[in-house]
């Protein structure tokens, strides 16, 4: 093709340089009176790159995957450097957040487990009084049924959203493509077996996922308007700085939120609109070579009108989606178990003694683990760090009563969905015969017996409830559409706040993040982009590092706020109300 225009020239590299000139350029364009100049100027700096790719031989994903993969891939293979345990390959990030997950669990004694209960009855607004009132004694005196003398707190409870609220956003960014095709990979690479060691590493997850997010809101801010900001970058910073550690504190937290940032337009958007237009096109038959574009553009368009009203439009948006989908994801599954009640038996069997005694073919034991293991802390994030960002939001006086929230995440994306899907699958194989354990690709795509054709998690997953359920793989696409949606939405939130923390909390900073995040989705619904995902996937992980520290240097901080909490709660705990009848007044500290 020949090119004539001087834009061609240029490479993607040159591209994105100038664009990212023109960016900083505009830092000293500053007018109030000129915002809309600012903000159509922004899109013409973020438009340009893509416009050089119409002159281009390549297309635009060919032209973005290879220049990601040219200068990625020596931080791609230092990020997930493995080690080899008994012979398997590991991730060291993966290893990391294994033990930092099972010190979390011994320095707090169980948080996971121990205060299961709490954490159900907190995120569902049963101790919510609590933010507004306290005994005035130690001894708490209950006469027909209420609390007496109960002090009011006065000051306004800062926050935007409501812990379920905060658990359900967090939530839609784990549980959705992790569960559904994740496991169902897992399964085929290391047999039933592997269900074991994902429930245990997500029963770990929750401790650290208690302690992030409870950190989270103990260290974040809040400016005049009420709107939070908080998250690893803030706890790293402000928390370091505590221990006398501050430039510690602030390398650690601009290395987060630069991964993040990068993570939340790769993992956190192109992957996922990438999964959902590929899913449409597959159901619908549309033959169209801009069918990914058009629907690029309706996910952009859709995904915008939630993120222009923040955390707590993407709140309430995810408040209804998420408990939505999963229900019926978890129901359909529930179906598919009762059908097969008698052969329930028979998967558990499976499933244990394919962990405790596996087929050599899986790499025994420790093969097995190492599968189960790694596909949960793809699915659950836990020490990631990236829920402590939305869970800061949440309305409370009490950093811990969000950490516990927030320690039910894992809970259900990895011990009940995940599970779910593991027992569905096996009976359904076992009835079926759909694919031998063990048999996959160079790719990992998991070969059919009975046409030897490769298929991915996905729809492995689809064939397996669709031969219980007829035509359910329409319904699961549609989740699959929802879950990618949900979790674009989320992770815009996470990233949103990494570049206001390295950027600045102006309205134009706030536009232009949200505004190439939306282009972004374009790109990763009408693209191919295997370079790009391997990279933003191994930026999630390198988030892991740098959480990981601060949160064991902050425990002992963690471990207060859970004494102040579990202090608070004894009321609660009590089959009593609250007497709202007081007239003594504190001022919160």
């Amino acid at each position: 093709m020949q090119r004539n225009s001087i834009l061609t020239a240029f490479t993607f590299e040159k591209a994105y340089f100038f664009s990212i000139l023109l960016l900083l350029l505009q830092k000293f364009y500053s007018n109030t009176k000129v915002l809309m100049k600012k903000i159509m100027f922004s899109i013409c700096c973020l438009m340009f790159p893509l416009m050089t790719f119409a002159q281009e031989e390549m297309s635009v994903g060919e032209s973005i995957n290879a220049a990601f993969e040219k200068y990625t891939t020596p931080i791609v293979e230092t990020i997930m450097y493995p080690i080899v345990i008994a012979g398997k390959e590991l991730p060291i990030v993966i290893l990391i957040l294994l033990l930092g997950a099972l010190f979390f669990t011994l320095y707090f004694k169980g948080v996971n487990l121990r205060y299961f209960k709490d954490s159900i009855k907190t995120a569902w607004g049963k101790y919510d009084d609590l933010d507004h009132y306290v005994p005035a004694e130690e001894d708490i005196v209950v006469e027909d049924g209420k609390v007496k003398d109960t002090v009011k707190l006065t000051g306004e409870v800062q926050g935007e959203v409501t812990h379920f609220q905060a658990l359900t956003a967090s939530l839609s960014a784990t549980v959705g493509l992790g569960n559904i095709a994740g496991v169902a990979v897992a399964i085929a690479i290391g047999g039933p077996g592997a269900t074991v060691w994902m429930i245990i590493a997500g029963l770990l997850g929750m401790a650290s996922k208690f302690v992030e997010c409870t950190l989270g809101v103990k260290y974040r801010e809040v400016d005049e308007q009420g709107k939070t900001y908080g998250g690893p970058m803030y706890y790293l910073s402000k928390g370091l700085n505590e221990l006398k550690m501050i430039w510690l504190g602030k390398i650690l937290a601009g290395f987060f939120a630069i991964m993040c940032i990068g993570a939340s337009f790769g993992g956190g958007n192109m992957f996922q609109s990438n999964q959902a237009s590929s899913q449409l096109i597959q159901m619908t038959g549309w033959d169209s070579p801009n069918a990914g574009l058009y629907l690029g553009i309706i996910m952009a368009v859709v995904i915008g009108l939630v993120i222009i009203g923040g955390i707590k439009r993407i709140g309430s948006f995810t408040e209804k989606v998420v408990p939505f989908m999963a229900i019926i994801y978890v129901l359909a599954g529930f179906i598919i178990i009762a059908i097969n009640v008698d052969m329930v038996g028979f998967a558990l069997g499976q499933i244990w003694d394919g962990a405790m005694d596996p087929n050599a073919a899986f790499g025994g034991v420790v093969g097995v683990m190492i599968v189960g293991f790694q596909r949960a802390a793809f699915s659950n994030e836990a020490g990631v760090g990236s829920a402590a960002i939305a869970h800061s939001a949440v309305k409370t006086r009490y950093p811990a009563s969000e950490g516990l929230t927030a320690s039910l995440g894992p809970f259900v994306d990895t011990v009940i969905i995940c599970t779910m899907t593991a027992i569905v699958i096996i009976i359904t194989n076992a009835k079926h015969n759909l694919f031998t354990y063990g048999n996959l690709d160079a790719a990992s795509n998991v070969m059919l017996n009975e046409t030897n054709e490769p298929i991915n998690g996905v729809d492995l997953t689809s064939v397996a409830f669709d031969s219980a359920i007829p035509y359910f793989s329409i319904v699961l696409t549609i989740a699959v559409v929802l879950f990618a949606i949900s979790t674009a939405i989320s992770w815009s939130y996470y990233g949103l706040q990494s570049w206001k923390f390295l950027f600045g909390k102006g309205k134009v900073t706030d536009i232009v993040y949200k505004v190439l995040f939306l282009v972004f989705v374009i790109v990763g619904a009408s693209s191919s982009l295997g370079a790009v995902i391997a990279f933003s996937d191994a930026m999630i992980f390198a988030m892991v590092f740098p959480n990981i520290i601060g949160l064991v240097l902050l425990s002992p901080k963690v471990r207060k706020e859970l004494q102040a909490y579990l202090n608070a709660i004894k009321i609660g705990r009590m089959d009593a109300t609250i007497d709202k009848d007081s007239k003594s007044t504190k001022k919160a500290s």
